[in-house]
């Protein structure tokens, strides 16, 4: 029995967008990842499908970063809007991701985070507010744990 196998690229070219699915937007990555405001996302990045990559507070991705299925990166947060019944305005903190960072599978980036390059976030980890993360660390847990310099056994 002969099996084959279809791979097909997101988008033939950097600018050329993917065409939306089911009323997302449509981008330049995945139909299947919604992504919201103007974030700035640099060359060589791959993003997995049901990814939200919330650019609405200001956010950079860097060079080469893989971020897997499912992953949520948001840069506002709707807690003191809500619980003020709609008296204090949404927040909005920018994040930045360094250049070559993988993102495990549905792992979720809180507004403020700073994440080195060469860092490793593991699936299921929860990054919060403001996290700080120097170049090569891991990050793993809930809420996650940062072990700086974890991550340069993979670069070497």
């Amino acid at each position: 029995m002969e099996v084959r196998r279809t791979v097909r690229e997101p988008a033939e070219s950097p600018n050329q967008e993917v065409p939306a699915w089911h009323g997302l937007p449509a981008n330049r990555f995945n139909p299947h990842a919604w992504i919201v405001g103007e974030p700035e996302i640099g060359d060589g990045v791959w993003i997995g499908a049901f990814t939200v990559i919330d650019g609405s507070g200001g956010l950079v991705i860097g060079d080469g970063c893989d971020i897997s299925a499912g992953v949520q990166i948001y840069t506002h947060s709707t807690v003191e809007r809500c619980v003020s019944e709609r008296a204090r305005d949404i927040q909005r903190a920018s994040s930045r991701i360094g250049g070559h960072v993988h993102i495990g599978a549905n792992a979720v980036v809180l507004m403020g985070a700073d994440i080195g390059h060469h860092s490793v976030i593991a699936a299921g980890a929860v990054v919060t507010e403001n996290t700080v993360a120097p170049p090569y660390s891991v990050l793993r847990g809930v809420p996650a744990r940062v072990f700086p310099d974890a991550a340069r056994r993979f670069a070497d």
